[in-house]
């Protein structure tokens, strides 16, 4: 069974980056695996006299992309960071080197 989502989507080193609410997703689900991340707070920050909210918790799960596997069995990896920034890099790069294998 193939699972596909229509529409278009901001693309990101040439794969899909979805974000609905607190949860982004970055990957194709014809890869081995993908990236989930749960923004868990917020702090507000001003810049250049603009009050802002910006991520300051972040969850990063790796995931296998194979949905007949029990979601426990599907997380390879999982961590948490300070800023959305380092959550983003730090998943990227542990993906990458997964897929590269």
């Amino acid at each position: 069974m193939e699972i596909t989502v229509e529409g278009k989507y901001l693309m990101y080193k040439g794969k899909p980056l979805v974000r609905q609410g607190n949860q982004i997703c970055y990957g194709s689900m014809q890869d081995e695996y993908v990236m989930y991340l749960m923004i868990l707070s917020n702090k507000e920050v001003e810049v250049g006299g603009v009050k802002t909210q910006v991520p300051d918790r972040v969850i990063v799960q790796i995931l296998k992309s194979d949905p007949t596997i029990s979601p426990l069995e599907r997380m390879v990896k999982q961590f948490d960071k300070k800023s959305l920034y380092d959550a983003f890099n730090d998943g990227i790069d542990y993906l990458e080197r997964l897929l590269s294998k």
